[in-house]
């Protein structure tokens, strides 16, 4: 259901798309997710207020590359970006308090391109909050909040303007497994006209141990983080789980190259879930698995974009190569230069 927020500014439109039913979605995410044999949850119901806040902490350590590093290249390329892709528009996928994206939106001002831009979040205060921020910083700027989940709401982006930027930063798309990115991706081009593009942030693969250290810092931030995912389902669902009996673990998995971060039960135990009827035993140093974040290489993210029906343009990287923002476009579009 399309529920228009009031603005009294004629330039931001806010659309809810999140309906009564859709708190619903973490009793479904825990029921399935904690009778699978080897239990999960995904990692999007880290982010309530105290995950957020952790977040932000998190980004904050030495150890975590990846937000800094991602930040830098848009510093130094984004004027490059919108000089290629003659940019009016930005849609940016989880904008959050669009942070990083601002470096773009104040190139696209700069080169006289900026238009509209569209924040999709699940949280409908921070859109409403950042729109208001944006339009009093660039005066001409449309905005065009979406409030929805990026994986169900993805349809009601509205058609484009000029020419699009589709940015998905924050190397989020790693999360996804890998049949389940190229499905992802696929639905990402769907948003693009041939003059459109893509822009995808990506963590490379390099050493093991700076990208185990980025999930496991000294400070314990990141293990709070970690155990604040069964503070919500205590909280929303009415369990009793106790985050400090469970151990935080980060690994990088060589194989599928990517990191995993896992809650392991310090010793026997039965949660009780007291929303869904519902009592989960766990062996001693059993594990619960609460995030996956794939590293690339460039040859990966060639094949994961080209499966999608994308063409990668541009791989824009730091100078260590530990962080890429790539822009691809609809193949039929590179096929006719």
């Amino acid at each position: 259901m399309d529920r228009p927020s009031i603005t009294l500014d004629p330039r931001v439109v806010v659309r809810n798309y999140l309906e009564a039913g859709d708190e619903r979605a973490l009793a479904d995410d825990v029921l399935d997710g904690l009778t699978r044999p080897f239990k999960e949850l995904p990692p999007k119901h880290f982010y309530d207020a105290v995950g957020a806040d952790l977040f932000d902490r998190i980004c904050e350590q030495p150890e975590y590359y990846p937000t800094r590093t991602e930040r830098a290249i848009l510093e130094a390329r984004a004027a490059d970006i919108v000089e290629l892709t003659g940019v009016t528009e930005l849609v940016e996928l989880g904008s959050g308090t669009a942070a990083k994206t601002r470096i773009l939106l104040q190139a696209m001002a700069d080169a006289g391109t900026l238009e509209r831009y569209v924040p999709f979040d699940v949280t409908e205060g921070m859109v409403r909050d950042v729109a208001e921020q944006l339009t009093e910083e660039h005066p001409g700027l449309v905005v065009h909040g979406i409030v929805g989940d990026f994986e169900r709401h993805l349809h009601h982006v509205p058609e484009p303007e000029g020419p699009r930027i589709v940015a998905f930063l924050g190397g989020t798309i790693g999360n996804f497994t890998p049949g389940s990115r190229r499905s992802y991706l696929r639905r990402l081009g769907r948003l693009l006209r041939p003059q459109d593009h893509l822009l995808l942030g990506t963590d490379l693969v390099k050493d093991p141990a700076v990208i185990e250290a980025a999930y496991d810092d000294a400070a314990g931030i990141t293990a709070a983080f970690n155990r604040n995912v069964l503070t919500v389902v205590n909280r929303e669902l009415d369990a009793n789980f106790e985050p400090e009996a469970f151990e935080h673990v980060a690994f990088f998995d060589r194989e599928r190259e990517w990191i995993e971060m896992r809650l392991r039960a310090s010793r026997k135990m039965t949660v009780h879930v007291g929303a869904l009827g519902l009592d989960v035993d766990f062996a001693p140093r059993e594990e619960l698995r609460t995030e996956i974040s794939a590293k690339f290489t460039p040859e990966r993210l060639r094949e994961d974009l080209a499966a999608a029906g994308l063409e990668l343009a541009e791989l824009l990287t730091d100078p260590e190569d530990r962080f890429a923002l790539s822009l691809s476009r609809p193949q039929e579009a590179a096929g006719r230069e």
